[in-house]
């Protein structure tokens, strides 16, 4: 098939190496977003899926809007039979959708219908799944209701990070998506309607969402630390500061701090949660580097029953 592939973010760029590198189908073309401002310079960056596309010689198109009708209008004359989706942000109006002919598929990192929406894998993380997936779907104008062609599942690790799981969904998910082209192309896939049960959602997690609640339970404390790792990025305010928390894993045998308040020993800082405590293993100062928890805890002398989050 010839293939208009949409994507944005570094966790799109294997899912078009692996319909690159099939030699199956036509990649004749990618929509990504527009350049954006990066670094302390501010200047204006490609993004990882142009810079990919670049090289291999492919035409890039970056409209402001995917409804810009000079963009409507290249891709009717590109004329792509399908167009394979991975993260691309922005949504498609009907005017796009109606394109292709075995239109827009999208490869989604979640399990469907659980965790529609834009941040599947950081809830996932968050709410303590053990098993999360991805899912390749029919784009329709709903949010991520879209018929699914197929599935493949992951397990949550005790200690992933959102940036971890992703990592291991993005390459999965490449071979889960050139295989959907393939059945899509051969008429031996067909897309099943996602069931009405199990809907949950997936809102983009915000810098307010990441905070850490010291009087929530240790366990929760770790998950939103590993969720919004690594963005947001979790954080907790010190000194009328903010404190970035990159890792913190639970202490099971200690029971004695309050929620928020800080111990520290020569190697080892615990916050107390509304459980056991947690022990800080890395943590980020404003406007300084990561450096390790024991190491940040030297550094600005804690005064015993000292606490995060005020």
């Amino acid at each position: 098939m010839k293939l208009v592939f949409a994507g944005t973010p570094e966790v799109a760029v294997p899912a078009l190496d692996a319909l690159i590198a099939s030699g199956r189908h036509e990649v004749a073309a990618v929509v990504t977003r527009p350049d954006a401002p990066a670094g302390r310079g501010r200047r204006l960056v490609a993004s990882p899926v142009a810079e990919r596309a670049e090289e291999a010689g492919i035409e890039v198109l970056k409209p402001a809007k995917p409804r810009d009708e000079e963009f409507l209008a290249r891709l009717r004359e590109i004329a792509p039979d399908c167009c394979p989706v991975v993260a691309y942000g922005a949504l498609l109006p009907k005017a796009a959708l109606d394109v292709p002919a075995r239109g827009w598929v999208n490869l989604h990192f979640s399990l469907l219908p659980a965790w529609r929406g834009a941040a599947p894998v950081q809830h996932a993380v968050m709410a303590g799944d053990e098993v999360t997936g991805a899912s390749t779907f029919l784009i329709e104008e709903g949010l991520d209701s879209g018929p699914v062609y197929g599935v493949l599942t992951e397990e949550v690790r005790p200690t992933d990070t959102s940036g971890d799981l992703l990592t291991r969904l993005a390459f999965a998910g490449a071979g889960l998506l050139a295989a959907t082209m393939d059945g899509i192309e051969d008429g031996t896939l067909h897309a099943v309607p996602q069931p009405p049960e199990g809907v949950t959602l997936a809102p983009k997690i915000t810098v307010e969402d990441a905070q850490v609640q010291w009087s929530t339970p240790a366990l929760r404390v770790d998950r939103v630390v590993r969720g919004c790792t690594p963005a947001p990025g979790a954080w907790t305010l010190f000194r009328g500061e903010r404190l970035k928390l990159i890792q913190a894993t639970p202490v099971l045998d200690r029971t004695d701090l309050a929620p928020g308040e800080l111990s520290a020993a020569k190697n080892n800082v615990y916050v107390g949660t509304g459980s056991h405590a947690v022990e800080l293993l890395w943590v980020q100062p404003q406007g300084k580097k990561p450096m390790k928890g024991a190491d940040w805890a030297r550094g600005v002398r804690i005064v015993h029953g000292e606490l995060l989050g005020l």
